[in-house]
């Protein structure tokens, strides 16, 4: 019995590059988005809408996570407990920060569900570039049918069951790269720029684990490895936008640079209010907020980070 398809929502370029590397796995992908960009091939099917993606038993959600509940709600009424969802998107929930595993699990009969973590960006997943990232899920059937869909020379694939800190490392990568973005704009080098990721990982992993995920999540592939590749210099768009908010470019002109939704300024906001009702230290994520939001200026943020005293390391 051949495969079956795997399913795939949102027509950017990440629902695209896990269209292609499922392609290139040998696996026909069924794509659903309601402004295609570009034409199917062969191996990828356009649909019209959510019913046809009953048909697969993978269904991935490449889209930003203001829009998963809702899609996940329209979608369910298709789907049994015999599907599986896994989400992509860099993006916290509600007040306390939850992950969209649980909206997906609230808003569909889906029990198995995943994210897909780590340094994994569009581009490389469209043309084939090796590359790497995490599958987090408590269902071993999840991890394995992740790797089996998208998995190959080009792209290693690591597993984890810490959903929780795999869900918030990811949305923190988002941010700090965005953070890192913003230094490049104001000139900061590689030392700084270190610094910054460095200090600004130490914060995540603390509210990780005050959130139920394991510390060493954040120093592994879906946390300090994904903010390492961003300070490498991979491309991916949240550099682009944060080097665009140094330049005090218009807010609503930079939240979709290279097709990409900025889902950091709503992250920032949210994660900073929680770390302030929880009273944890995060004098990174709270510039972040403050800078991004433009309630201070750039140049102050980065004199303020600049400025913090320095402790035992």
């Amino acid at each position: 019995m051949s495969a079956p398809p795997v399913g795939i929502i949102g027509g950017g370029n990440f629902g695209w590059g896990l269209a292609h590397a499922v392609e290139r796995a040998g696996r026909q992908a069924l794509l659903w988005s309601r402004r295609p960009q570009r034409a199917g091939t062969e191996h990828i099917d356009l649909v019209s809408g959510p019913a046809a993606l009953a048909e697969a038993e993978l269904i991935f959600f490449a889209v930003p996570s203001p829009y998963v509940a809702s899609i996940a709600r329209e979608l369910g009424v298709y789907l049994d407990g015999g599907h599986f969802l896994v989400h992509i998107s860099r993006g916290v929930v509600g007040d306390d920060l939850h992950g969209l595993t649980q909206v997906l699990r609230s808003e569909t009969p889906c029990r198995r569900v995943g994210a897909l973590a780590g340094p994994l960006v569009a581009e490389a997943l469209i043309t084939g570039a090796p590359s790497g990232g995490v599958v987090a899920s408590r269902f071993p059937e999840v991890r394995a049918a992740v790797r089996e869909a998208i998995g190959g020379p080009a792209v290693r694939l690591y597993s984890t069951d810490d959903v929780t800190g795999a869900e918030f490392a990811s949305t923190a990568v988002g941010l700090f790269a965005t953070a890192i973005g913003f230094a490049q704009g104001h000139g900061l080098g590689p030392a700084a720029q270190a610094m910054l990721a460095t200090r600004a990982m130490a914060e995540a992993a603390r509210i990780g684990v005050a959130l139920g995920g394991k510390h060493e999540t954040f120093m592994g592939l879906a946390g300090f490895g994904d903010l390492m590749a961003a300070v490498a210099g991979d491309d991916r768009p949240e550099l682009a936008i944060g080097r665009a908010i140094a330049e005090n470019q218009p807010l609503e002109e930079i939240g979709s640079i290279g097709g990409t939704y900025f889902e950091g300024l709503e992250s920032a906001g949210r994660i900073a209010a929680y770390t302030r009702r929880v009273k944890l230290y995060a004098p990174v994520i709270t510039l972040c907020a403050a800078a991004f939001a433009r309630e201070i200026p750039a140049g102050e943020a980065v004199a303020a980070l600049m400025s913090r005293e320095a402790g035992e390391e």
